[in-house]
């Protein structure tokens, strides 16, 4: 009989964990697909496969390495669908003497496996996961004090801190971030790399998934599940990229074009978010890939990569640490609206947001800016509760965990915490989305009207927000030159903006 207890969740698939560098005949490890995890939000169909696909894999990887494992799928009699549950009811039936796992990189889990170990009569530990470059409490220390926690202030001492991208004290290039150079728009002519997808017969695991009742969001092709499931295949998904995509990444990383779904993207953030891949390992090959072919990739296109990955995911995860729980209720502005029907099926006439969300549904898979600048944005526009943006988000990305995704919406991408992430909010008209990308030139609203027949809901709902939020954004430095365009006009040039953005709040699921 085993001794000792260990469970591995599942965005816990680390392969090179030292739990797992030598066989012990005493130690059982568990994996659990639970109705718990399917069930406290609408997942994407896409998601909720690739989580289980993976954690088979992972499992069976286990297992043929000699290692002892109970794994429950979900349709298994004895799974109890709940981490508790089960958890007493393997110490029981193997009579565990202890039980350790990984610190869970969300909140809700911590908090659960908290209350575990205090319920059950065996000693319990927890270890560290060994994937981030940063402890829990790292960032919170590097900030204690500060009055704004500054995401570029904490990139650059990641840089000097683990020896990323410099020269001596400097950083490689001269410059510690390119971002001015990572905003161009594709050209007209321009083909993308065609993205890198695999072609797994996922059949058996969607259909179980459906039996039992499971309720999802989006679509799949069962038979040709296009996300890495392994190890093997994530590191496959990273050469493809550094081979084929990154001497372009920087250039493009926020541009948005109709029917490119994919762009220049690595889309390794499932596959990180699991931990098959560690972001030290992903940091390590891409800067060798780049040191190796300097001579036609730029150090703008392997910063923007890495400040992705050094930067805004140990930042995001920092501040979800240092500000949970409190964070998950933060709705700074008091938007109270619903969320609009279209999030959930893609049918509106607006262009940018039909194609962002379309293809989300389609592919479990936006990248940032389409994220942020298009449906982030239009929902802040809207007025919509972050509490609803937030869980559309978790729901309906395959890479949503929401150590990440929360943050995200909640900071960057909402402003419902009042500028702990950002410096203000991420608001744009038209003009925006018609510089970053073709959406406009094909859409049944027209970019340049502000009122009127047609005129673009970005447009008027933009001055909108700027009037709501007047007098709260007239502190913010960065909003001054536009609250300056809104006081100088006219009376009636405000009431037209304000009558036609009431018209479109009041039919927004028409738009």
């Amino acid at each position: 009989m085993p001794d000792i207890l260990r469970l591995i969740l599942g965005d816990q698939l680390n392969k090179n964990h030292s739990w797992f560098s030598k066989v012990d005949s005493t130690v059982l490890y568990c994996l659990f697909e639970m109705r718990q995890e399917t069930d406290y939000a609408p997942h994407h169909i896409q998601k909720v496969v690739g989580f289980f696909a993976a954690m088979r894999s992972f499992a069976a990887l286990l297992k043929e390495s000699g290692h002892r494992i109970i794994y429950f799928q979900l349709d298994d009699l004895n799974n109890q669908q709940d981490l508790e549950k089960n958890i007493k009811q393997l110490i029981k039936e193997y009579q565990i003497e202890k039980f350790e796992y990984q610190l869970p990189d969300e909140y809700r889990l911590d908090e659960q496996l908290k209350v575990i170990c205090q319920e059950i009569s065996i000693e319990s530990a927890a270890v560290d996961s060994s994937h981030f470059y940063t402890t829990r409490e790292e960032l919170g220390n590097h900030f204690k004090g500060k009055k704004q926690w500054l995401m570029e202030n904490f990139y650059r001492m990641m840089r000097q801190q683990h020896r990323v991208l410099m020269d001596g004290k400097n950083p490689e290039g001269g410059k510690w971030n390119y971002d001015a150079s990572n905003r161009k728009k594709l050209p007209a002519k321009h083909k993308p790399t065609s993205p890198f997808v695999f072609n797994r017969d996922v059949s058996a695991i969607y259909d179980m998934i459906k039996s039992k009742g499971v309720k999802t969001v989006g679509n799949i092709d069962p038979k040709h599940f296009l996300w890495p499931i392994n190890r093997e295949e994530s590191l496959k998904q990273l050469d493809f990229f550094l081979e084929n995509c990154l001497h372009l990444f920087g250039d493009f990383q926020d541009a948005m074009a109709v029917s490119e779904w994919s762009m220049y993207h690595a889309r390794i953030s499932f596959s990180l978010n699991t931990k098959m891949l560690s972001a030290k390992e992903v940091i390590d090959k891409s800067i060798q890939y780049y040191q190796e072919n300097s001579n036609k990739i730029d150090i703008s296109q392997i910063e923007g990569f890495v400040r992705q990955i050094i930067g805004w995911r140990e930042y995001m995860r920092g501040i979800y640490w240092a500000k949970m729980p409190e964070y998950s209720q933060l709705n700074e502005l008091n938007h109270q609206r619903k969320l609009p029907e279209f999030y959930w099926t893609g049918k509106t006439k607006m262009n940018c947001l039909k194609s962002a969300i379309q293809q989300s549904l389609e592919f479990a898979y936006a990248h940032h800016i389409q994220r942020l600048m298009v449906t982030g944005n239009f929902a802040l526009l809207a007025n919509v509760n972050p509490d609803e943006v937030d869980e559309w988000y978790l729901g309906i990305y395959i890479d949503a965990i929401e150590w990440v995704e929360m943050p995200n919406t909640r900071g960057m991408s909402q402003f419902a915490d009042g500028g702990i992430i950002a410096t203000k909010p991420y608001i744009s008209s038209a003009n925006y989305i018609d510089k970053m990308s073709n959406y406009c030139g094909s859409c049944f609203y027209d970019k340049k009207r502000k009122t009127g027949d047609k005129a673009c809901p970005f447009n008027s709902l933009y001055w909108n927000f700027i009037s709501q939020h007047e007098n709260y954004l007239s502190s913010n430095p960065r909003m001054g030159m536009m609250l300056n365009l809104w006081r100088k006009m006219n009376g009636d040039q405000k009431a037209e903006l304000l009558e036609q953005a009431n018209y479109y709040l009041e039919h927004i699921n028409e738009l």
